[in-house]
C-alpha cells in the first residue's frame, strides 16, 4: 500500500493535448453516428469532418497566444509539449483534413464508395500527425507516426474495384512497415547510446556530454534518418512514392502530399535541427547529399512521365528535396523557410490534385497528359487554376512557389551550402520544363472529339478555388504566412 501511495499520477493539461482530441473524437463520433443511424447523408459526414478540422485549428489560437507569452510547454511527464513550430504545423495539417475530406465527397458517391470510413481515416491520421508535431519524446513520436501511418495504409488500398489501389496499399504497408522498424532500431540505439528518449533530456546529454564512443550514437541517428526520410520521400527512401501515388485514390494522395508530409518533416526538424543539433557535423553533410540527390532525381525522373499522376508524384520528390534545403541549414531561417514551404505547399498539391480528382472521371484512371489536351477550351477555369498551380510549382513570380523557393535557397546559402543552393537552381529549372509540357498540353492543343465531358462538383470547386486563392494572394503579399513561419520557432520545454 505504501509503495502504491507514492505512485504520483503526470499531470495533464488537456489545453495542450486540444488539438489531436479534437480530431481524434471527431473520427470516433462519426463511426459512433454511423453505427447508430445507417441512413446518415454524406453531407453530413463531410460537414462534421470539416467542422473538425476547423475546430481543431481555432483551438490552436488560444495555445498561440500562451505560447507568445510564454514560450513552449509540456505535459504528461514532458513527453508531450507545444511551441510555435507545433502549432503552426498543426494548422498545416488540420487544413490538408478538411480540403481532402470536401475532395473526397464526390469522388466517393462518382466511384460508388459511400461510407465514413475514409473521413474517419482521415481524422486519426491528422491525429497522429498532431502527435507528431507535439512530441517531446520519441516513443510519443512513434506513436503518433503509427497511428498516422496505419491510417494511411488502408487509405490508400481504399478503392476495392481497382487492382492499382490495392496494389499501392500493399506497397505503401510493407515498405512502410520497413522504414518504421528502422526508426524503432533508431529509437533504440539512441536510448543506449544517451539514456533517454526525451528530447530535452537527449539535448542536455549531447550539450554537456562529450561520448567517446559514439559509434551506437551515431548508428541510432543513421536509422533514424532512413526512417524519416521514407516517410517524406527523399531519395534515396522514395521508391514507394511513384508507385502509391499513381495507385491510391486521388483524394488521399492530395492528403499524403500534404498533410503526411508536414508530419513527417515535424519530425525530421524537431529530432535532427533540435534535439540532435550538437551532432549536426555529423548528420548535416548526409542530409546535404541526400537533399541534393531528392532534388535531382525527382526533376529529371519526372520529365519522362506521361501519366500526370506520376509526373506529379516525382514532382513531390523534388519540392521535398526542396524542403530539405531548410533542414539542413538547421537555423531559425532554414525552419522558418521550411515551415512556409509546407503551407504553401499544402494548398499547392490540394489544389492540384483536385483538378486531378475531377479530370480521372469515373473509375480514376483517366490521367494521361493526352486527356488535358485542349483543357482550356473544354473546361477555361479549371485550366487557368490548374495553371495558376504549375506555376506555383515551378517557383514563377507572384506565387508562393516562388517565395518558397526563394527562401530556402537563401538559407541554404547563409549556412554556407553554396553547392547545395546550385544544385536547387538547377532542378528548378529542369522541373519548370515539365509543368510547362502540361501547360502547353492544356492550352496550345486541341482537345479530342471524343473526349468526354468535365464535370466540376460543388466541393471540388471549393477547394479547388480556395487554393488557387492563396497561392495568388500570398504570392504577391507572403508577409503574413512569414512572419507566423518566423515567429513558429522550435523550442523544447521541460515541465509545466
Amino acid at each position: 500500500m505504501m509503495l502504491l501511495s507514492q505512485v504520483q499520477t503526470p499531470d495533464v493539461d488537456v489545453a495542450i493535448l486540444l488539438p489531436m482530441l479534437v480530431l481524434a473524437v471527431g473520427g470516433l463520433l462519426i463511426l459512433t453516428f454511423t453505427s447508430v443511424m445507417k441512413n446518415l447523408p454524406a453531407w453530413c459526414i463531410t460537414g462534421w469532418t470539416v467542422l473538425a478540422s476547423i475546430v481543431s485549428i481555432i483551438t490552436v489560437i488560444p495555445l498561440w497566444d500562451r505560447w507568445m507569452d510564454e514560450g513552449a510547454t509540456s505535459t504528461i511527464a514532458d513527453s508531450v509539449g507545444f511551441d510555435g513550430f507545433s502549432l503552426f504545423l498543426t494548422v498545416v495539417i488540420a487544413v490538408g483534413v478538411g480540403m481532402a475530406s470536401l475532395l473526397s465527397h464526390s469522388y466517393l458517391e462518382r466511384e460508388e464508395l459511400a461510407g465514413p470510413e475514409l473521413h474517419v481515416l482521415l481524422l486519426l491520421s491528422g491525429a497522429g500527425g498532431v502527435i507528431m508535431a507535439f512530441s517531446n519524446d520519441l516513443l510519443v513520436f512513434f506513436l503518433g507516426l503509427e497511428t498516422l501511418s496505419m491510417a494511411v495504409y488502408v487509405l490508400a488500398a481504399m478503392h476495392r474495384r481497382r487492382f492499382e489501389s490495392q496494389e499501392a496499399g500493399i506497397k505503401y504497408f510493407v515498405l512502410g512497415s520497413f522504414s518504421s522498424a528502422f526508426l524503432l532500431y533508431g529509437i533504440a540505439l539512441l536510448y543506449g547510446a544517451t539514456g533517454t528518449t526525451n528530447l530535452v533530456a537527449m539535448q542536455s546529454v549531447l550539450n554537456t556530454t562529450v561520448i567517446v564512443q559514439d559509434g551506437m550514437l551515431l548508428g541510432g541517428i543513421a536509422l533514424l534518418m532512413v526512417g524519416l526520410a521514407f516517410k517524406v520521400g527523399a531519395v534515396p527512401f522514395h521508391s514507394w512514392t511513384p508507385d502509391v501515388y499513381q495507385g491510391a485514390p486521388t483524394p488521399v494522395v492530395a492528403w499524403m502530399a500534404s498533410g503526411v508530409k508536414a508530419a513527417g518533416f515535424a519530425g525530421l526538424i524537431r529530432v535532427l535541427s533540435v534535439a540532435l543539433r550538437p551532432m549536426v557535423d555529423d548528420w548535416g553533410p548526409a542530409l546535404e547529399a541526400i537533399a541534393a540527390a531528392t532534388l535531382v532525381l525527382g526533376a529529371f525522373s519526372a520529365i519522362v512521365q506521361t501519366d500526370v499522376k506520376r509526373l506529379l508524384a516525382y514532382s513531390s520528390i523534388s519540392h521535398a528535396g526542396f524542403i530539405l534545403l531548410g533542414v539542413t541549414a538547421a537555423s531559425s531561417r532554414g525552419t522558418a523557410a521550411a515551415l512556409f514551404y509546407l503551407a504553401s505547399y499544402t494548398f499547392l498539391v490540394l489544389g492540384t490534385f483536385g483538378v486531378l480528382t475531377v479530370m480521372g472521371g469515373e473509375g480514376d484512371s483517366d490521367h494521361s497528359l493526352d486527356s488535358f489536351r485542349g483543357l482550356a477550351r473544354r473546361k477555361p477555369l479549371l485550366s487557368v487554376a490548374l495553371l495558376v498551380f504549375l506555376l506555383a510549382q515551378a517557383g514563377v513570380p507572384l506565387t508562393t512557389g516562388f517565395f518558397a523557393k526563394f527562401e530556402v535557397i537563401g538559407a541554404a546559402i547563409d549556412d554556407g551550402a553554396y553547392w547545395l543552393a546550385i544544385v536547387a537552381m538547377m532542378a528548378a529549372v529542369v522541373a519548370a520544363y515539365l509543368y510547362i509540357k502540361v501547360i502547353v498540353t492544356m492550352f496550345l492543343d486541341e482537345p479530342d472529339e471524343d473526349a468526354p465531358s468535365i464535370d466540376v462538383p460543388r466541393t471540388a470547386a471549393i477547394v479547388i478555388g480556395l487554393a488557387a486563392i492563396v497561392t495568388v494572394v500570398f504570392g504577391i503579399f507572403p508577409g503574413p504566412i512569414d512572419d507566423l513561419a518566423r515567429d513558429a520557432l522550435v523550442q523544447l520545454a521541460a515541465g509545466s
